[in-house]
């Protein structure tokens, strides 16, 4: 990053379009902790600059001198943005996922699994309601409406979000495409798509090669692409005209899918909608009685 920003940015999303923005420019260490601190944002608000260089496999002072490259004075001045966003965004569930385990009689509830998960959706679903602008759904949507065909791209764990998605939009009259990888002829799946198509892609760290390769692919070859994916960071992003950070709450180490389909769910009726106006899918509302 050749010129730090004479008044740095004192709010998260503008601390994250900074890095965004300058992460080729960094150096290889500073690259991984502009990461980090996008991914764990709660531990760099909480942690001591050594734990948080511990955990982000760097030394201490890479961390100051992460701080003071992208503008700020030093790590603990870059550290009070991490601390803002905590007061002002909206109490989460972890306190409650915590109390499951916390709680003798609690645990020995056989609900014990099911009020953990889903408390850990509750959790997924108001962030992605506090993350996801009204401006960049609409800017998909419109994106998405105005395709000749809607390729969906997902894989292993986002393939049951891929696979969701190819059934909800032929309901909706959208015309779509599953590149399922099927006897590995994703590639040919999507050969017929054109700058007039749009991919929806899905996918999550560890990041699916395939679906990488093909964003990678099609985007060259000039088709917009929608991402969903886990970090400002991911591979995927570099591909996508649009996309959405989804981040999964866990419990036990398992993660759901709650808010990506959510997401994906406003993103089809949306089109639907939004062809509807159009007068381009006149019963796209009115589905059979198996509706998405």
């Amino acid at each position: 990053m050749n010129d730090a920003p004479r008044i740095p940015p004192r709010d998260f999303d503008g601390l994250k379009t900074l890095l965004v923005d300058a992460h080729d420019d960094l150096p290889k260490r500073l690259r991984q902790v502009a990461a980090f601190v996008v991914d764990h944002p709660d531990e760099v608000a909480f942690g001591s600059a050594a734990s948080i260089a511990e955990r982000a496999k760097v030394q201490p002072s890479t961390l100051v001198r992460f701080a003071q490259t992208i503008g700020y004075a030093g790590f603990s001045d870059l550290q009070r943005v991490f601390r803002s966003r905590l007061r002002h965004r909206r109490p989460d569930y972890a306190d409650r996922i915590a109390s499951i385990h916390a709680d003798d009689e609690v645990s020995n509830d056989p609900r014990r699994l099911l009020l953990g998960f889903a408390e850990s959706a509750m959790r997924s679903l108001d962030r992605l309601r506090d993350t996801v602008t009204a401006e960049r759904l609409a800017a998909a949507i419109d994106r998405l409406a105005a395709a000749t065909t809607i390729y969906v791209l997902g894989q292993r764990r986002s393939f049951p979000v891929a696979l969701y998605l190819a059934y909800a939009l032929p309901k909706l009259g959208i015309r779509s495409v599953l590149i399922d990888n099927l006897g590995s002829l994703g590639p040919e799946q999507a050969a017929d798509a054109t700058p007039q198509d749009a991919v929806l892609a899905i996918s999550f760290a560890p990041y699916t090669p395939l679906t990488v390769d093909m964003m990678g692919s099609l985007s060259s070859g000039g088709v917009p692409i929608i991402a969903i994916t886990d970090s400002a960071f991911s591979p995927l992003t570099r591909h996508a005209s649009i996309w959405f950070e989804v981040v999964e709450s866990d419990f036990g180490d398992f993660r759901s899918l709650s808010a990506t389909l959510c997401l994906v769910m406003a993103l089809a009726v949306g089109v639907a909608e939004r062809r509807q106006d159009r007068g381009a899918v006149p019963n796209a509302l009115n589905p059979e009685p198996d509706s998405p």
